[in-house]
């Protein structure tokens, strides 16, 4: 997959420290992913949740902090919405 957004994960983790770790780890696994579908994500991260219009919340360092991206799995795209802790996520409009 091609990631875009990559200035808003780099806000993320200059703000969180403590999640910068998970967060490249979960960057490279999505560099190298092929998704065909929600399945193919959910097979790999379980606690991964859909929202309408190919949108996925992921969980970084269990719960303390999420990812919110959009997917096009046609086009192989991963695009970043937004990053925050579990506190700002709460407050997050979809």
């Amino acid at each position: 997959m091609k990631v875009h957004g990559l200035s808003i994960l780099n806000d993320f983790t200059n703000r969180y420290a403590e999640a910068r770790d998970q967060v490249n780890a979960w960057l490279a696994e999505v560099e190298r992913a092929e998704w065909k579908g929600p399945l193919d994500i959910k097979q790999r991260y379980r606690s991964a949740s859909f929202l309408s219009d190919n949108r996925a919340i992921f969980n970084i360092k269990g719960t303390k902090f999420r990812i919110a991206v959009q997917v096009s799995y046609k086009h192989q795209i991963v695009l970043v919405l937004r990053c925050g802790s579990h506190a700002e996520y709460s407050k997050w409009k979809f």
